[in-house]
């Protein structure tokens, strides 16, 4: 069985997803957390972008704009979380971070 370049990108997307999810799942610092996140959307842009490419129809590519528009957008707002977390707690550490709790 032949794979064409899609079935590639399509495979790198998924393992970049799941590398993604396995961050998310077992990491407990704030920063690995967020990254694991921004690869998990790139990931999803990736199999968007082979998916538009194959079917020649633009639509998966408007709809990454709007994804990496929205990814800029939670890139500012979590990495100001983020901030505001360690000023308030001083640690990065999500097991240690419990701000409902005083």
């Amino acid at each position: 069985m032949e794979i064409g370049s899609e079935g590639f990108y399509l495979v790198l997307s998924s393992i970049l997803f799941i590398i993604g999810t396995i961050g998310v799942l077992t990491r407990s610092n704030a920063i690995v957390i967020f990254m694991s996140i921004e690869l998990m959307l790139n990931a999803v842009n990736l199999s968007l972008i082979t998916f538009a490419s194959f079917s020649e129809h633009p639509a998966g590519q408007i709809v990454v704009l709007f994804v990496m528009a929205v990814a800029a957008a939670e890139a500012a707002v979590g990495l100001a979380i983020i901030i505001a977390l360690y000023r308030l707690k001083e640690t990065l550490n999500i097991d240690n971070i419990n701000i409902l709790k005083h």
